[in-house]
């Protein structure tokens, strides 16, 4: 019986790949008949590479870099080969992400994207054809004014000198140059987001507080500012691209820096993972991650595979730490399981992620089995 196994991460406990292994591992407890099939899957946030590198057999690279405070870091990135191309896969987190810096008091003016673009300036040396990257997690609210600097753009007053101190001194740009060579493979962004720059849903507004942003005004000012500056070498009102707020307006600056692409983060993994054929030669699916919502049904991987499954008729099995919403997502999944006992705090959970997977998936391994067989 082939089972694909196409899950994401358990947030704070388990990675995708280290999910599908304990499902892995518990069925081949329970009956040997099981042929799995492992696909761990992302929607462009963390873990996004994790997935992509396991699921094409990918190498790692590692890119000095700085994290979102200046700290010297080395951030690891994959290359993977795909459709006879060299590809970069890399997440903005690895650099200039909020838990990299988590031991510092937060610092919003200052947080910077500069090592994301060591990272794609990394990248780039490495002759790759393309270069994609997932950005969630980030530490930063600078547009990806810090990126652009990295890359090479430089940031003058209005006497013609060059500011260093950035994204501090932002509110001092005149103008932005472009640098004379930016000789960069194509971008694409994996974001699932859809917050513009600026506004009520806008990168401030919405995840400002998260980065220690108290004055949500100044913030939305410093961005506007650069995004007059950006927009004066890019196509207009890049500002307003759904997604372009994402990871504190780097969406943005991808788009106006780099010439990026912004694209569905999880439709990126099913299309690099040949997810459809997977599904279509599986007898059942299971899929998940650590928590299942009504926001699951909001762009998430989960559901992204739900949706292929039930295009191809085939039982989709979902297991998550915690359940709510279960009414919602009955219409999606013909079986829900949560792994945590409604008993056992949180914390406890996380640390036994492994342990729990096991414990359910053996438990129900006899009604995986009855779905995939009245289904063939």
């Amino acid at each position: 019986m082939r089972v694909l196994i196409a899950i994401d991460k358990y947030k704070g406990s388990l990675t995708a790949t280290q999910v599908a292994m304990a499902i892995q591992q518990a069925l081949a407890r329970c009956d040997t008949a099981w042929n799995c099939d492992l696909c761990p899957i992302a929607d462009g946030g963390e873990g996004t590479v994790d997935a992509i590198v396991t699921a094409l057999k990918g190498s790692w690279m590692a890119a000095p870099a700085h994290d979102a405070l200046g700290r010297p870091i080395v951030a690891p990135y994959g290359i993977v080969q795909h459709a006879g191309i060299s590809q970069a896969v890399m997440e903005m987190s690895t650099a200039s992400g909020l838990a990299i810096v988590s031991d510092l008091p937060p610092n919003p003016t200052r947080a910077s994207t500069y090592g994301t673009g060591e990272m794609l300036r990394h990248a780039t040396a490495q002759g790759v054809g393309q270069i994609l990257i997932g950005i969630g997690g980030s530490a930063t609210n600078d547009g990806g004014l810090g990126m652009a600097i990295a890359l090479g753009w430089r940031a003058l007053d209005a006497a013609g000198t060059e500011i260093t101190d950035l994204p501090a001194a932002a509110e001092e740009i005149a103008s932005l140059q472009p640098p004379p060579n930016l000789n960069l493979p194509p971008i694409i962004v994996a974001c699932d987001v859809t917050n513009p720059l600026l506004g009520p849903t806008g990168a401030s507004a919405v995840y400002g507080p998260q980065k220690g942003v108290q004055d949500v005004p100044f913030f939305e000012n410093r961005l506007r500012h650069i995004a007059d500056l950006a927009e004066k070498h890019s196509a207009p009102e890049l500002r307003d691209t759904l997604g372009a707020g994402a990871a504190g307006g780097l969406g943005f600056g991808l788009m106006a820096f780099a010439s990026g692409t912004l694209a569905s983060g999880f439709q990126i993994i099913a299309d690099l993972t040949d997810l459809r054929a997977r599904v279509a030669a599986a007898d059942i699916v299971i899929t998940g991650e650590g928590r299942l919502d009504s926001q699951t049904l909001h762009g998430k991987g989960p559901h992204g595979v739900a949706l292929l499954a039930k295009e191809l008729g085939k039982p989709v099995v979902a297991i998550a730490g915690g359940l709510e919403d279960v009414e919602l997502l009955e219409a999606h999944f013909d079986l829900l399981l949560a792994t945590k006992p409604a008993h056992m705090p949180l914390l406890e959970a996380i640390q036994a992620g492994t342990r729990l997977i096991e414990e359910t998936v053996e438990r129900n391994a006899a009604r995986f089995m009855e779905l995939a067989q009245n289904r063939r």
